[in-house]
């Protein structure tokens, strides 16, 4: 297994739609990096956020979620509060090649505010936008700034393709849009 470069990047998103939209250089300026790396793909927000709230004093429960446990914003800066964290999605849509596996860790710049971003593997044959967690480790309200880059992925080649992928076990993430909350399948 390999980790890939800007090149390879690159010329999948061009050629076979890795990645759309797809930015080809970091764009830097004014902003919290996103675009094209060395070695990697920095990721952006969208501007929908569900931000957690116990306003309702519920319990999360990933096997029963409970819809007032969040907030819906649509907004361009999304304000998390201390000791808190939101969901939200990329703006880039994925398709992970079947011989492929990603790893995506938070941005340094958030790091440093004691905001860390936590995003599962992508596994080889997923596509959709990812849902990202934005947690605020701080005792104090923080900026996500919607548009903006968030997150980077790294790609890994493997030498040999999977037995079965994402799509073969039909992932229930699969093929997402929006902000997705977690699912359970249940027993037959």
């Amino acid at each position: 297994m390999s980790i890939k470069s800007d090149r390879w990047i690159k010329q999948m998103a061009l050629e076979h739609r890795m990645i759309e939209p797809f930015v080809e250089s970091q764009v830097r300026s004014g902003v919290v990096s996103f675009g094209l790396s060395s070695y990697g793909y920095d990721i952006r927000v969208a501007d929908e956020f569900k931000v957690f709230t116990n306003i309702n004093s519920t319990v999360i429960d990933p096997k029963a979620f409970d819809l007032r446990s969040f907030v819906d914003l649509k907004t361009d800066v999304c304000i998390v509060p201390p000791n808190s964290f939101a969901l939200a999605r990329t703006i880039e849509y994925f398709r992970i090649p079947r011989d492929v596996l990603t790893v995506c860790l938070g941005k340094s710049t958030y790091a440093r505010c004691g905001i860390i971003v936590n995003v599962t593997p992508f596994e080889p044959e997923w596509e959709g936008t990812a849902t990202l967690e934005i947690s605020n480790t701080t005792p104090l309200p923080a900026k996500i700034y919607a548009n903006e880059g968030i997150a980077q992925v790294l790609f890994f080649q493997s030498d040999e393709t999977c037995l079965r992928s994402y799509a073969d076990k039909q992932g229930k993430y699969q093929s997402q849009l929006e902000v997705t909350l977690p699912r359970i399948e249940r027993k037959s």
